[in-house]
């Protein structure tokens, strides 16, 4: 049963930007707090964004200032919006709900910041 997809990713330069998208089901959306999470080659996966439903919003510290999360709960609809990309930014990113659980991990998308 898929639970939720991740669109969005791409190869870009960096300095560019990306807007990846992810739809949950409902039933999940509407009821709990959702992230993205990231993992890069060789490193363990971590949260890089999170956001309640009431669209309280925490950053990994890499990240602040560069990305911003949001959430359309009428679409069932999470975002991370990625500016000022740079190379250690390049990871595959997921989204789930927060904190994650194992069965909702899908096959998330992929972002290669690269010249």
């Amino acid at each position: 049963q898929v639970q939720l997809v991740e669109s969005g990713g791409g190869l870009v330069q960096p300095g560019g930007s990306l807007r990846l998208s992810c739809v949950f089901s409902r039933i999940i959306f509407s009821i709990k707090d959702v992230g993205w999470f990231r993992q890069a080659p060789g490193k363990q996966r971590e949260l890089v964004a999170s956001i309640t439903h009431t669209k309280i919003v925490q950053y990994a510290a890499s990240v602040k200032g560069r990305f911003t999360i949001s959430r359309d709960n009428a679409k069932n609809t999470v975002y991370l919006q990625m500016n000022s990309l740079k190379p250690e930014d390049t990871a595959v990113y997921y989204c789930n709900v927060v904190p994650e659980r194992a069965n909702y991990w899908g096959q998330g998308t992929q972002v290669t910041v690269s010249s």
